[in-house]
């Protein structure tokens, strides 16, 4: 949308990284691509080689000036990753570039977005606040699910974004995002953060959450981007990524609670001529 929408000359360094594990997963489970694709594609890899430590608008499209945004970092090291595996799989030339600053960008999340008095991955460089795209960090495996670092940022974002179970994007009082009025809950961080509690093996959690978030939906099963304060569906309806992230969350939380790992197994026991289960 470029009509009305002021959004179209920000700088969004997180669609690279969008874009590079799309290509990947379809080069990996649909079918390879072709080698005149992927040269076409790798200029884009090499672009965020140079530019990944730019300021941008983020993912939140904000009107309050450009920051380092850690989740737009995060992106750029998905990006060089995604690159990376594609030219390991297919044994295509790979810059040594490419994983160097890969490392560069890895490193630097860790010593310039952890914040040791919150013991939580931060919203921007230098920011005190966390930010609930953050909850995407397990998910494009930049960190472990139950890795402590990545436990301590979840329990941050729980205490400051979410409210019962709905999870706001940010603190909008910190006022960042240069935009007036007040927002609802975002849907898509709702699933977010529901697919990061089973993926951390709180399934009786992530369970009740997800089957209270589906009582959200509109007769057809619809969801606006947003729910207001009284469950009304604000902003763009119905929005494609919140259902995405429906998806996403069922699947794995299915994936979660089918593992043979998360059942208690029951197995017989012979004792004494009679049978114990244990």
């Amino acid at each position: 949308m470029r009509i009305g929408n002021g959004a179209y000359t920000q700088v969004q360094l997180d669609i690279y990284g969008e874009l590079l594990d799309s290509v990947y997963m379809y080069d990996k489970n649909v079918e390879p691509i072709a080698y005149k694709f992927w040269t076409d594609l790798s200029r884009h890899v090499d672009w965020v080689c140079n530019n990944w430590h730019r300021k941008d608008e983020g993912i939140w499209e904000v009107r309050g000036g450009k920051k380092e945004f850690l989740y737009s970092r995060m992106m750029c090291w998905v990006a060089l990753d995604r690159g990376i595996k594609i030219a390991e799989r297919h044994s295509y030339p790979l810059p040594e570039q490419w994983v160097s600053e890969r490392d560069h960008i890895f490193e630097s999340i860790h010593s310039d977005f952890w914040d040791e008095e919150l013991q939580a991955f931060v919203q921007y460089k230098g920011a005190k606040t966390v930010d609930a795209a953050t909850l995407l960090m397990p998910m494009v495996r930049f960190i472990s699910p139950k890795d402590p670092q990545w436990l301590s940022t979840l329990h941050k974002i729980e205490q400051d974004l979410v409210s019962d179970f709905l999870v706001y994007r940010y603190r909008q009082e910190e006022g960042f995002d240069g935009l007036k009025g007040g927002e609802g809950t975002f849907s898509m961080c709702t699933f977010w953060y529901v697919e990061c509690l089973s993926a951390a093996g709180e399934l009786s959690k992530a369970r009740l959450y997800f089957e209270k978030m589906l009582g959200y939906a509109n007769h057809v099963g619809l969801y606006a981007e947003m729910l207001g304060l009284q469950g009304e569906h604000l902003g763009n309806f119905p929005q494609a990524f919140t259902h995405l992230g429906l998806i996403s969350a069922a699947l794995n939380l299915d994936k979660q609670l089918d593992d043979r790992r998360n059942k208690q197994v029951h197995q017989p026991h012979r004792a004494a001529g009679k049978e114990e289960f244990i």
